[in-house]
């Protein structure tokens, strides 16, 4: 007899810790989605010298692994013009077909056309509170002390390389910090309203670190995971 009840008295015990759970309708949570976009919290340093597109994603990849997120194939958000060997390469080619996601889990963009507003306007999450870079820090703004919302892209608004492009509006295919080149700057920290564009704004003062300071950046970029 003992036994028995010793028996329904566990049960009943199971019952009562089971019960706040089925009572309350909490799901288990899901797992957060993994980075696959970021802005690089610092640039190299050398103006729009970044060693062509190879050192561009290098620098995504180091920056990524630095937050554990290193085994995905990333990629800068960058577009190259024809010139000599090198062929024509627009920045939304190369990033993979997504969706994306911050740092912070939140959805960037489920895929290209939504990223650069291919059939509906404005359908990315790429503003200030979104777009924080891989260590989930927000990136400077306007009114903010320094303004560094100057991304570099070399690209216009649908992530080509604009028509009739020179090589000079990619700061010479990324590996030049001169003053008389130039290359093509979005901005990250839109807030709604009249939002500018992402990825095409307006152009550098120039290539070398202190003229993209100039104008409110800091020789930083986009990177997404193309995998």
């Amino acid at each position: 007899m003992r036994g028995r009840l010793g028996s329904l008295a566990a049960v009943a015990l199971a019952t009562l810790l089971t019960v706040p759970f089925a009572v309350s309708g909490q799901q288990p949570q899901q797992p957060q989605q993994p980075m696959g976009f970021f802005i690089t919290s610092i640039g190299l340093g050398s103006g729009g010298n970044l060693g062509g597109l190879a050192g561009a994603d290098a620098h995504c990849e180091a920056l990524a692994a630095a937050v554990g997120a290193g085994a995905r194939t990333w990629r800068a958000y960058l577009s190259q013009v024809a010139a000599g060997a090198l062929p024509n390469i627009n920045a939304r080619d190369r990033i993979g077909s997504g969706p994306w996601y911050n740092a912070n889990g939140q959805l960037i963009a489920s895929n290209v056309a939504d990223l650069h507003g291919d059939y509906y306007p404005d359908r990315n999450n790429i503003r200030k509170p979104s777009a924080v870079n891989e260590k989930k820090e927000l990136v400077n703004g306007v009114g903010d002390m320094p303004n560094t919302h100057d991304m570099l892209t070399g690209s216009d608004p649908w992530g080509r390389v604009p028509n009739g492009s020179p090589a000079l509006l990619t700061c010479n295919n990324w590996t030049s910090n001169a003053e008389n080149n130039f290359t093509l700057l979005g901005h990250h920290d839109r807030l709604g309203g009249g939002n500018t564009s992402w990825n095409s704004v307006h152009a550098s003062a120039g290539c070398a670190q202190p003229q993209l300071v100039q104008t409110g950046g800091a020789g930083l970029f986009y990177c997404f995971a193309a995998d």
